[in-house]
């Protein structure tokens, strides 16, 4: 299959096929509940970053949209106070945009948000592509770095394994052994360390018994399809709150 990556911002007749049910589907339906990600993705806001934000085109059916890719700038570096990459990962970058954007500091480098393909292309390899279109598009766009708070794509299967645990290991040709971040690896990337509170998502309990249909009417720690680790629950304060790690990896963009 032939795909073409092209910035959003030159192809605006592409939007609205960004937010398809059927390309969303691909996230577990509590990754959309971060209250931070709506200083990106929300209306008013999303148009700030429509030049970081990338389509996935199948070539063979023209202006079908098969994948997606978002990045956002942001200021980085010990002048900003900010001399090491948040442990607060994909929420705090997300913060940290919005507000050098509504400060009018002039941001020096970029994070991925989020690499997404449709189930019917996915595991055929072009993930590589789509990340090194965003590594050009922020060189196009000036920028050496490119960073990314990675959220390792099996690491859901083993919720209980501490993170650090989880990123140390490595195949026979000291690749990671979790597939996505073995992509960015191979890429060039370099991890730099771990997010452990990459993204924060609380909810009552009704919102998590919508999100993902289980009872959620024990107290203590709970397993949820596709979460990275277990979601904490307390039934007399009425609230479960989930704290999902990803991994900071340094790109070049060869600028």
């Amino acid at each position: 299959m032939a795909i073409s990556v092209v910035r959003l911002s030159d192809h605006l007749e592409l939007e609205s096929a960004f937010w398809a049910p059927e390309l969303m589907a691909a996230w577990p339906e509590f990754m959309r509940h971060d209250p931070t990600a709506f200083l990106y993705y929300g209306v008013g806001y999303f148009g700030r970053f429509r030049d970081f934000a990338l389509a996935v085109v199948d070539d063979d059916r023209p202006g079908q949209v098969v994948g997606r890719a978002f990045s956002v700038p942001f200021v980085f570096g010990a002048a900003a106070g900010r001399d090491e990459l948040p442990d607060a990962g994909w929420d705090a970058v997300i913060r940290w945009a919005d507000d050098d954007e509504r400060s009018g500091r002039a941001p020096n480098a970029v994070s991925a948000l989020e690499v997404l393909l449709h189930s019917s292309i996915a595991g055929r390899g072009l993930s590589a592509v789509v990340l090194d279109a965003m590594r050009a598009n922020a060189a196009r766009l000036g920028f050496r770095d490119l960073y990314a708070p990675v959220r390792p794509n099996e690491k859901h299967l083993e919720p209980d394994t501490p993170i650090t645990d989880y990123v140390s290991r490595v195949r026979a040709d000291r690749l990671p052994v979790d597939p996505w971040l073995r992509v960015h690896v191979r890429a060039g990337g370099r991890i730099v360390k771990v997010a452990p509170s990459s993204m924060t998502i609380p909810g009552t309990l009704a919102d998590w018994r919508a999100w993902t249909g289980l009872p959620f009417d024990a107290d203590g720690p709970t397993h949820v399809p596709g979460a990275l680790n277990p979601v904490h629950v307390s039934v007399a304060q009425d609230h479960a709150v989930y704290v999902e790690p990803n991994v900071w990896v340094h790109h070049k963009t060869g600028l």
